[in-house]
């Protein structure tokens, strides 16, 4: 309870003492805390279902050191999925790997919808932008100016919601055996291509860094996405030696850096960040973190364990049930809350308690039907807990959201209309236990409290 305590105290002292970043000058690096709401892996080999019953754990302190208060700084925060990382799959389409980003289901995002999702209380957006074909040919790897402009306007429109955090990347560039041009499987073994590759990502870098050198540190920028050989960890090369294809990516993050550094502006000091293998936590282990004159960089993981309940296999869902209270026949074997625990658990241990700030730029669980109550209580009760996880440990969160379908299945994670900000038909609920296991700060209510409150039926 002491630690609940101090977790409240530390959440609202920072909301009171904090510096607006608007206009500041490079050199600030002061953190923002936005208000808080006004309504309140991928890889399955390891991880147990040996829950001992305590739900909470043992409560990590929270530390006065730079990484918890950025970290509390970016508190919960949302995607733009399957916008402007869409693109053209069909190698047989003349538009084949073109991004676009109404071709995957979604109208294009407006104002309006980038606002809404801000009122309902979210402080971090990432807009996931995929570049592709929108890069030119070598040496010049010149991007196309109406994309810039695409992906200018809608960080614009974050600016102009309110966001203290946004986050923009290179998403679907990296290459899962789909000739996309991050390809980390033959650089690693091709070291010509590898030079190739760090020069286009020199290229790109230096091109979206220029862009938006004069936008203060508001702005965030993600080297990668979940580079990997397009086997998630399972290929006989990787698992034969993790550190080679590991290694690439360590290098290709330094130029990542270095690139964005030297482009003057608030790049030589706005936030980056740095992700594993796969953006796995599970390989953090390989992750050598580039050298920064800033100091100024934030560990990127995913989480969706166990991703067969949260995204689905073979285009089905094939778990109803999640956690200590679930029939062991309607869930996935393995990653309980005691996996989830462990995890973050690591990641506070490894990095926070280190100084060095961390946030899960993806997690979430794809939507249930809600009239199958007991799939939508489980569900309900997955989103609570790990966001209330998260919080625990410090780790800022940013939810999956890719719109579109708008109807339960494999990999649906809607919740807003990308046009108008509406909410998807029973999203709110969704949205707000998300928001409430960020955000609630009343002692009585702990990880432990959220454990004790899952469904059984």
């Amino acid at each position: 309870m002491e630690h609940n305590f101090r977790i409240a105290f530390c959440a609202i002292f920072f909301l009171l003492s904090s510096c607006v970043l608007i206009g500041c000058a490079p050199e600030n690096n002061s953190p923002t805390i936005p208000a808080p709401p006004a309504n309140g892996g991928n890889n399955q080999d390891n991880g147990n279902n040996n829950d001992n019953g305590d739900g909470g754990g043992t409560t990590p302190a929270v530390l006065d050191n730079d990484a918890t208060k950025r970290t509390l700084q970016m508190g919960m925060g949302w995607n733009l999925g399957n916008q402007l990382d869409a693109y053209e799959e069909d190698p047989d389409d003349k538009n084949y790997l073109v991004p676009s980003e109404t071709i995957w289901g979604n109208p294009k995002v407006t104002q309006q919808a980038i606002t809404k999702v801000r009122e309902a209380g979210f402080t971090t957006i990432r807009i996931p932008v995929t570049w592709l074909a929108k890069i030119g040919p070598a040496p010049a790897y010149k991007i196309d100016s109406k994309w810039m402009a695409r992906v200018t306007e809608v960080v614009d429109y974050a600016i102009n919601a309110g966001f203290q955090n946004i986050i923009v990347d290179t998403h679907h560039d990296e290459d899962h055996d789909d000739n996309h041009w991050q390809d980390l499987k033959n650089a690693s073994r091709d070291s010509a291509l590898n030079e190739e590759i760090k020069k286009e990502i020199k290229a790109v870098w230096g091109q979206i860094a220029d862009n938006f050198k004069d936008y203060d540190e508001r702005l965030m920028f993600e080297g990668f996405n979940e580079l990997n050989d397009g086997e998630w960890g399972e290929s006989a090369s990787f698992k034969a030696n993790p550190s080679i294809q590991c290694n690439i990516i360590n290098e290709w993050q330094q130029v990542f850096v270095d690139t964005v550094r030297g482009s003057g502006g608030y790049n030589q000091t706005r936030w980056l960040g740095i992700a594993p293998y796969c953006a796995n936590p599970k390989y953090v282990k390989y992750l050598v973190l580039p050298d920064d004159p800033a100091g100024k960089l934030m560990l990127d993981v995913h989480f969706y364990d166990p991703d067969a309940y949260t995204l689905g296999r073979n285009d089905t869902l094939p778990y109803t049930d999640w956690g200590h209270t679930g029939d062991p026949n309607r869930k996935y074997r393995k990653y309980d809350e005691d996996y989830v625990r462990e995890t973050f658990g690591m990641l506070y241990d490894n990095y926070i308690a280190k100084n060095i700030p961390v946030y899960i730029g993806e997690m979430g669980c794809s939507r249930r039907d809600k009239k199958d109550t007991r799939a939508w209580a489980f569900s309900l009760y997955y989103m609570e807990y790990v966001a209330k996880a998260a919080r625990t440990y410090c780790l800022p969160a940013t939810l999956w959201d890719c719109g579109g379908k708008g109807v339960p299945g494999p990999e649906h994670h809607y919740y807003f209309r990308h046009d108008t900000g509406e909410y998807y038909p029973d999203a709110k609920e969704a949205i707000d236990a998300v928001l409430k296991g960020w955000f609630n700060d009343d002692p009585d209510y702990t990880l432990e409290s959220v454990y004790n409150s899952a469904p059984v039926f």
